[in-house]
């Protein structure tokens, strides 16, 4: 059971810190329920303390944060195309419920390919495809943030400048 102060990733809402254990207003005296106010979004969750159908887990270690930036050279982004825009939301909610991290990121580096052809060809991403990027960035990054205390909008800089020493080191170790 997690207790009041502490960070939890609850399933596609990110990163909330647990409030207080309370029952809800009105409500059944004897189910508890975890107040949870996100980090980087408004409002609050009450969550069932018993429920496992929303996933709830504590956030990722500064070392485990730091040990997935540097697996993410070696992920493959994903394969993002649907025979319909419904069938591609489809793939993008089902990488975002699950919350893994892995399945973030071949998201998040197949959406940024999308968008490096869109570009290209002088055409903007599609809204599903910017609409899913800006929740796998919310959810990757508030965790990140959180894990490795830095600000929310400084962690793809972050992020891009631990890829861009590791690069450099690695190259001029060869």
């Amino acid at each position: 059971m997690y207790q009041p102060g502490e960070l939890v990733v609850y399933g596609a809402t990110g990163v909330c810190r647990v409030e207080e254990l309370t029952h809800l207003p009105g409500g059944d005296r004897k189910k508890q329920y975890y107040l949870l106010k996100p980090l980087w979004q408004d409002g609050v969750i009450y969550a069932p303390v018993d429920s496992e159908k929303v996933p709830m887990r504590p956030v990722i270690s500064r070392e485990e944060a730091e040990a997935l930036i540097d697996q993410i050279p070696g992920i493959q982004a994903a394969v993002c195309r649907g025979p319909t825009v419904q069938a591609m939301a489809q793939q993008y909610q089902s990488a975002v419920r699950d919350g893994g991290h892995q399945a973030l990121i071949e998201m998040m580096k197949a959406i940024y390919r999308k968008r490096d052809q869109a570009e290209a060809k002088n055409r903007r991403l599609g809204l599903v495809d910017e609409r899913y990027m800006k929740q796998a960035e919310r959810l990757l990054y508030g965790e990140l943030a959180t894990a490795l205390e830095v600000p929310f909008d400084q962690v793809a800089g972050y992020v891009a400048g631990r890829l861009e020493a590791d690069s450099e080191a690695g190259s001029a170790g060869a």
